[in-house]
């Protein structure tokens, strides 16, 4: 997996060459050291309790195999925050790499702290819950707003199956979550590229939507102790991260339905309420976003018009504490760069590419209840107001082109209550 190489490839587009070490597979725990035999030897290690307890003996491990190491264990990491970047960054000054023991926020915390500080860092995943392991962005809160940093990925990523595959079944399930929200990021990058001047390299979206598919084919397994499907989820969540630094974007595992998670996460961040996990919160935004482009896309009468947005209303509804973060990813707007002749004169290919390549909201409901993910509201503990201003405001957290982007200019007036 760690020896893609797309170079000369036909987009025209210089992917850069890939070489992370990526070690999937049963019992690679008692491995470890040698997995990391050309890592640095003077490391600290940061971890949870959870995720140390789910990789008991790993420590033993290290020290057996002669690192000179540290830990820094929290409670629980459930969120990546900039204070905890700063932290690390500052506990690691001493040590030459960082060992991220853990998933998605660990991993995210360590990617940046190490960025920053120049270092080196690797993961040693402890369950499949998210698409970060491989990836060089990382989603970090600056007070109580998400914001994606473009970093460096990992030097190595160790996944041990029988850990994984051992993994609770809601993390599991976060994971599937976390992967079928790519059906929607991939058609959304399409989107982009027909309307905008956008980049789209159809060999990084082909590795994507392989990878997708392999995973969907074995939703009934996801909650098992099966540490073949653990496998091929851990491999899809890993390449998704890979196909990120092709493409140096996080185009092909993200667009409407993450920018809906993110959407949700500060808003419950603002009024200090329990945090589903990433796959649960993008799995419900893609149940929302099938919904939504599927209807978009049988509009009888859109009208192509100048980008017509209530930007007050848009404010009033993200709130004073956002107003820094909705200026700076809306001024200017990205929709200066959109002609709504081009828009208009791609409409039918835009269509096609929805009725196509996006399934329908019912088969994206029967995959995720087959896998066990959260379907509802009720589960990631969202009122019915907050969801729906999260699928009608979520386009202006980013300054990029998603379908969702398009409705002002579409005359459009979606029934944003009834999506979900």
């Amino acid at each position: 997996m760690h020896n893609i190489n797309l170079r000369g490839c036909s987009c025209g587009y210089e992917h850069p060459e890939i070489k992370m070490k990526v070690e999937i597979g049963r019992g690679l725990l008692p491995k470890t050291a040698e997995i990391l035999k050309e890592f640095p030897r003077k490391i600290l290690v940061v971890a949870d309790k959870n995720t140390l307890a789910a990789s008991d003996g790993i420590l033993e491990v290290l020290k057996n195999g002669g690192f000179d190491f540290a830990l820094h264990c929290y409670d629980n990491c459930v969120e990546a925050n900039i204070t905890d970047v700063k932290e690390i960054e500052k506990i690691s000054a001493p040590y030459d790499g960082l060992l991220a023991v853990g998933s998605g926020s660990i991993g995210d915390i360590c990617r940046m702290a190490s960025f920053n500080a120049k270092k080196e860092f690797a993961v040693f995943a402890t369950a499949p819950s998210m698409d970060g392991f491989a990836s060089n962005a990382a989603p970090i809160i600056f007070g109580n707003f998400k914001e994606t940093v473009q970093c460096h990925g990992p030097s190595i990523v160790i996944g041990d199956t029988d850990i994984l595959a051992k993994a609770p079944a809601m993390l599991k399930s976060a994971g599937f979550g976390d992967i079928i929200a790519k059906y929607v990021a991939l058609v959304d990058w399409k989107i982009a590229t027909l309307v905008s001047n956008e980049y789209y390299c159809p060999k990084v979206a082909s590795l994507m939507k392989d990878a997708l598919e392999k995973t969907m084919s074995l939703a009934d397994k996801v909650t098992q102790e099966d540490t073949e499907t653990a496998h091929a989820l851990m491999e899809a969540l890993v390449l998704s991260g890979l196909c990120m630094i092709l493409a140096n974007s996080t185009r092909p595992a993200s667009a409407a339905e993450h920018l809906i998670s993110h959407y949700i996460e500060m808003k419950k961040l603002e009024r200090q309420e329990r945090m589903p996990f990433h796959g649960e919160k993008v799995g419900i935004g893609t149940l929302m976003i099938t919904k939504l482009y599927h209807q978009i896309v049988n509009f009888e009468n859109p009208i192509f018009s100048k980008d017509d947005v209530d930007w007050e209303e848009v404010y009033k509804t993200y709130g004073p504490n956002f107003k820094a973060e909705l200026d700076r990813f809306n001024n200017p707007s990205i929709m200066d760069e959109v002609d709504p002749n081009v828009v208009k004169a791609n409409w039918p290919e835009i269509c096609r590419i929805v009725n196509e390549e996006l399934p329908s909201h019912e088969l994206v409901l029967k995959l995720m209840q087959t896998a066990n993910a959260i379907t509802t509201l009720e589960g990631i503990e969202v009122d019915k107001q907050l969801a729906s201003d999260a699928a009608q405001f979520h386009p202006y957290m980013r300054n990029r082109v998603n379908l969702t982007r398009l409705i002002p200019m579409l005359g459009y007036k979606p029934d944003y209550d009834s999506l979900i």
